[in-house]
């Protein structure tokens, strides 16, 4: 996975996070819009490197995607997906922000971070960079 590829993920996971809180922001409590933030902001990342869709070669193209995300990988990023969310609503809190947009969109980061180091070590060939 090139830089490019886990910076647009990050991309798309904040936004997505960020249009979430924007969406939910009145409706449900902090807890609740955090982790649902980054539950959708994964499932859009993961739907993005895994669906391909002839009409948008292009776009593929030129966001160099080159091969979809592992299934355990989807599954693991969706339960740490939960951990980010409660995590964002912690950051939230301590630095006193009230924004839904901001917690919805540190939701999907953290997410997406999450979801980045679970895509990179599931990459790593088996025996390789393991201590001895």
């Amino acid at each position: 996975m090139t830089v490019r590829n886990l910076l647009i993920v990050l991309i798309l996971c904040s936004v997505v996070g960020a249009f979430t809180g924007l969406m939910l922001g009145n409706v449900v409590g902090n807890l609740y819009l955090g982790i649902i933030a980054a539950l959708l902001a994964t499932a859009v990342a993961a739907a993005a490197r895994n669906l391909k869709i002839p009409q948008l070669v292009a776009i593929y193209s030129a966001l160099a995607i080159e091969h979809s995300i592992h299934t355990r990988v989807i599954i693991y990023s969706v339960v740490a997906s939960i951990i980010a969310g409660a995590a964002a609503v912690g950051v939230a809190s301590e630095i006193d922000v009230k924004s839904s947009i901001i917690v919805g969109s540190l939701g999907g980061l953290f997410a997406g971070l999450l979801m980045t180091m679970l895509t990179i070590v599931s990459e790593i060939p088996d025996g390789e960079g393991r201590a001895p």
